[in-house]
């Protein structure tokens, strides 16, 4: 009777937990994750251990939390990053070194009989995948094509002045075909014309005047012989 009981428990155990396998590299963060429902279950107690989940609490325990403060921390490297009052109880081992490789246990104690939630995940760590060093033709051809850009920059600016002095004499075409458009010609037409009617103007009162004094002096010399004359 009793070693059905144990048998009971055992399935009981093993139908409540899960397992997970999580693959990391080295020097970098790896995160183990566990999570309940916390909008049904509430802030609860929980730990990590290294090993399986067994019958209660946690195997060589690294973490653990009573009444939402972590009471048990192995080492700062074991961190609780997720957001707790969601549920997420996930473990965070901060560079993770070859020691950490191994299984892992999350213990989420649920109020009630046999209601824990249990998961247990196996980590595997790897290799970082080597950063590719930089190469004697890479950094040959990285200096030629700087050398070809400043060349390419110089050459762009020697021909920066003859272009600006070919703009200067365009704006200066466009300037003078503007002036001689049609209204600006049609002013200088009128100017020139008015120029031409002050010329003669000037020209015939030059002439004119002499002449008005030739026939003055011409009636004068008259009117004096005529009254010189008994």
């Amino acid at each position: 009777m009793r070693g059905l009981l144990y048998f009971l428990l055992f399935v009981l155990t093993q139908v409540c937990s899960s397992s997970t396998k999580v693959i990391g590299l080295f020097g970098h963060n790896v995160t183990l994750p566990c999570v309940y429902d916390f909008q049904t279950h509430g802030v609860v107690s929980f730990c990590w251990g290294r090993g399986k989940v067994p019958w209660s609490k946690c195997s060589n325990t690294v973490l653990s939390s009573q009444d939402s403060a972590v009471d048990i921390r192995q080492s700062p490297r074991y961190q609780l990053l997720g957001r707790v009052t969601d549920g997420d109880v996930s473990l965070t081992i901060l560079n993770a070194e070859l020691s950490d490789a191994g299984a892992y246990g999350c213990r989420v104690e649920i109020p009630g009989w046999l209601n824990d939630h249990k998961v247990n995940t196996q980590l595997v760590l790897e290799e970082a995948p080597e950063v590719q060093a930089v190469t004697e033709d890479w950094t040959f051809t990285s200096a030629e094509a700087q050398e070809t850009l400043t060349t390419s920059e110089s050459t762009n600016t020697e021909d920066d002045e003859p272009i600006c002095g070919k703009n200067s004499i365009a704006t200066s075409e466009e300037e003078f075909k503007a002036f001689l458009g049609v209204g600006n010609f049609g002013r200088v037409a009128a100017i020139f014309f008015l120029s031409i009617i002050v010329i003669l103007v000037f020209i015939f009162r030059k002439g004119f005047l002499p002449r008005r004094t030739l026939e003055h002096l011409n009636t004068s010399a008259a009117e004096n012989i005529y009254e010189s004359v008994p």
